[in-house]
């Protein structure tokens, strides 16, 4: 799912499709975290980056667990996620 398919499950008024919408965004940016820094330890970003390898793996275990505090809300509230493609 594409940052832009969440739009709508962000801009509901149900608060369970907000945290269907808030997952699937984190979930992304995750991911392409997660690429980035792989690319960053193997010296093979097409740009140089300004912070520490160090800093942005912080930031990507922070959002793995900002994603499954989100997961465990969403099974106690009996909220599906559907895999993020």
């Amino acid at each position: 799912m594409k940052l832009k398919d969440t739009i709508t499950l962000m801009l509901s008024d149900n608060y369970k499709d907000r945290l269907k919408g808030e997952y699937y965004q984190i979930a992304n940016r995750h991911e392409g975290l997660g690429k980035m820094l792989k690319l960053y330890k193997a010296n093979e970003l097409p740009f140089k980056p300004v912070c520490s390898y160090k800093l942005l793996y912080e930031q990507y275990v922070i959002m793995g667990d900002y994603m499954n505090i989100l997961e465990e809300r969403a099974c106690i509230e009996n909220i599906e996620l559907k895999e993020v493609e």
